[in-house]
């Protein structure tokens, strides 16, 4: 077999085990675990992530009618006092509502399961955070991801060129920064603008990791782009470029995302209604 097939093959893996890596170690992954409550094991998944306009629906199997539950929650980041709503148990399962929050906006929540009044505390009783987000269509959030991992997978494979005997870098190198440009930084943030309502909030408007991960992602590869017409050994300002990508791309997703500040909005609405007073 080619050296260039083997150097596909070793750049899917890589970047499929990124993808999987930074997915699963991202905070809008869910948490699950498993309870053993009097012989019965339960298991369950607690999102960290909800889209779209309708409230969250909190949904723990149980087979069990003897168990009933009990839902907390209050408002991410600020003093407001915990709520607490009991669970239904329909048809197998207990469930309860978080409600719908504007975008960016979090919840905590710890949900605790009790029987013959013995409480039974999910996930050892620590409050999990939830993000709220928009409903992104599919049509920008499908190519988006599609895009991003063709980054990925593009930009691993050109720095694997180094290792090829007569390296060509050419195609591969405008293929990883077109494909890049086209699903980090068009297709990205209006996937943003629609999950948060702004199109940009890394710098120099925030510090959304995600949108400065691209940005130096990109950086990177304009950098290598430059040098790969200017200089007379650009391979290494290649191999630079794809390793800083696999790099700032194992950052799990969304660290340091968009986070409505309640505190904000509350004074801002505090002001509106002594104003109409």
């Amino acid at each position: 077999m080619k050296k260039s097939v083997w150097l596909w093959i070793i750049a899917f893996i890589l970047t499929l085990l990124t993808a999987v890596y930074q997915r699963m170690t991202g905070p809008t992954y869910p948490i699950s675990g498993k309870i053993n409550i009097d012989g019965k094991v339960i298991s369950y998944s607690l999102d960290r992530s909800h889209g779209g306009n309708e409230d969250h629906l909190i949904k723990i199997k149980t087979d069990e009618p003897k168990i009933s539950g009990l839902l907390q929650w209050k408002r991410y980041k600020t003093n407001d006092e915990w709520k607490t709503d009991s669970l239904v148990y329909n048809d197998g399962a207990l469930t309860g509502l978080l409600p719908h929050q504007p975008p960016a906006g979090k919840l905590m929540y710890k949900i605790t399961l009790v029987k013959n009044e013995k409480p039974f505390l999910l996930n050892e009783g620590n409050p999990v955070v939830i993000r709220f987000k928009g409903d992104v269509p599919a049509f920008i959030i499908i190519p988006h991801v599609i895009l991003m991992f063709l980054a990925m997978l593009l930009s691993t494979r050109t720095g694997l060129e180094f290792f090829n005997n007569k390296p060509n870098y050419k195609k591969l190198l405008y293929w990883t920064l077109g494909i890049l440009l086209l699903g980090g930084m068009i297709f990205g943030p209006i996937m943003q603008k629609y999950a948060f309502g702004e199109y940009w909030t890394g710098f120099p408007y925030g510090i959304d990791l995600t949108d400065n991960k691209t940005l130096l992602a990109v950086i990177g590869w304009l950098i290598a782009l430059v040098a790969f017409k200017k200089s007379a050994k650009p391979r290494f300002w290649i191999l630079f470029a794809s390793i800083f990508m696999f790099i700032i791309y194992l950052i799990p997703h969304s660290v340091l995302g968009s986070e409505l500040d309640y505190n904000e909005m509350d004074r801002q609405q505090n002001k509106i209604e002594q104003s109409i007073e």
